[in-house]
């Protein structure tokens, strides 16, 4: 395996979105690189096709618009003179707002780009070995298989490495309707740390009854092996008997509501999920529903009728680090400087937020291979507030995470609704093109 690796080349494992990605910045500045792919000689349980950059899930990277936080990533990205970006808008297909691409085109074009590219050199094969002596780009995804998984486990301690995700939703604190609410811990202990939504008996079995109605994410095989017990989502919970949750997560003891000086039937809680007290949490409420009916029926609990999910739940197989106690804001490990990480594996959710994170290791794997400085995007952009948020030390258990607004340094004067999400996307892209002017 050794003898496989090149002095003087970046190597990248991993031919997704990432790694392709991280392959074209690199080669792009003149150095030179080898990419890993595993297929067609193996594949994941997800992956069908023997081109690089296969999409899996969807053919949709999202919103279109720069008042979307994704929508603004993809313009940084196209700045950045990003891969991926250039295959979606050369096989983009009609989608209203969202950029959808014809998923086999999208990954052909990226294919055929890496194999003409010059200082690129292809590799079918799978590594199972991390080549601690050579810089070295991790871009292996959710997917990673087993054998390179330890490796990671080993490089960067046992219990930096998660297999499964179990997400609740997140709103905007600014969204949930406080005269309805109130604050509370459990039997006053901590303070006034949760906002708790209360539900009377009728409001808490018409909730159960829509949850159980709801359409639902179909479990993939390869996914069945999850640890259900230990996380269950709250329709399953809600399925072994209509009181269930209420002695579960929306458990209402200890908890008096102020208004009525009265225990409530069933309290749904908020915990606070960022430092600036921005993004809330919504404690226990792991799900597999579509998003669509998470947003109608969460809208159902008193206090979220008009919410803002910045995320919404889901449970599925996914390998991701510990970022906050792993990376180093440059995507470098925090102890194997040599070893940069890219892709969901650094924790980021979404296809764009996953090749964005390839677009900045390959940045900087290059900066490695030329000894330069290492660069961190600006955090008033959509790409340096997801580098924050998963290198930042996390405000409680990190979890995976997509970008959205409630990751970018406030305003001020503080602004509301589109105006905001407006004034954001300015000083982002400001901020954006006076960095490529520092970093050249």
């Amino acid at each position: 395996m050794i003898g496989l690796f090149k002095k003087g080349h970046l190597i990248i494992i991993g031919g997704g979105l990432a790694g392709c990605e991280a392959a074209w910045q690199a080669s792009s500045r003149g150095t030179k690189v080898t990419l890993f792919e595993m297929k067609p000689s193996r594949f994941s349980p997800a992956h069908r096709s023997d081109n690089f950059g296969e999409l899996v899930c969807s053919n949709s990277l999202k919103s279109t618009s720069l008042e979307n936080a994704v929508g603004l990533l993809k313009e940084e990205m196209r700045r950045l003179g990003s891969l991926v970006m250039e295959a979606a808008d050369h096989t983009k297909v009609p989608a209203g707002g969202s950029l959808a691409v014809d998923r086999e085109a999208f990954a052909g074009y990226i294919t055929r780009a890496l194999e003409k590219r010059e200082g690129v050199e292809l590799v079918r094969r799978e590594v199972d070995r991390i080549p601690l002596h050579f810089p070295t780009i991790i871009a292996t995804g959710p997917l990673t298989s087993d054998r390179l998984a330890k490796e990671i486990m080993v490089l960067t301690g046992t219990r930096s490495l998660y297999f499964y995700d179990a997400i609740s939703p997140i709103v905007a604190h600014e969204s949930i309707n406080m005269e309805v609410t109130f604050r509370a811990s459990r039997y006053g202990k901590g303070g006034d740390d949760y906002i708790n939504c209360p539900m009377t008996k009728e409001h808490y079995y018409r909730f159960v009854d829509e949850l159980l109605k709801a359409e639902r994410v179909p479990t993939r095989d390869f996914e069945r092996a999850l640890p259900f017990e230990g996380c269950l989502p709250l329709e399953e919970m809600a399925e072994r008997g209509a009181d269930t949750l209420a002695f579960g997560p929306l458990k209402p003891v200890g908890l008096i509501d102020p208004k009525t000086g009265q225990q409530p039937f069933a309290v749904v809680q908020l915990r606070q999920d960022n430092l600036s007290g921005t993004l809330y949490s919504m404690v226990g409420f792991q799900t597999k529903l579509r998003w669509g009916e998470q947003e109608r029926i969460f809208r159902m609990i008193p206090g979220l009728e008009r919410a803002e999910f910045f995320r919404f739940g889901s449970q599925h197989r996914n390998t991701f680090i510990n970022a906050p106690k792993v990376l180093r804001n440059t995507l470098q490990g925090r102890k194997q400087p040599n070893i940069l990480f890219a892709g969901q594996l650094t924790g980021v959710e979404g296809y764009v937020e996953s090749a964005a994170m390839g677009l900045l290791a390959g940045l900087n794997g290059h900066r490695l291979m030329r000894e330069m400085d290492f660069v961190v995007p600006p955090p008033t952009t959509a790409l340096g507030s997801l580098i924050t948020y998963i290198t930042k030390p996390a405000f409680k258990d990190f979890q995976p995470m997509n970008v959205n607004f409630g990751l970018f340094p406030p305003l001020s004067p503080k602004l509301r609704g589109r105006l905001k999400r407006r004034r954001l996307a300015e000083r982002a892209l400001k901020d954006l093109e006076a960095w490529k002017k520092e970093i050249g």
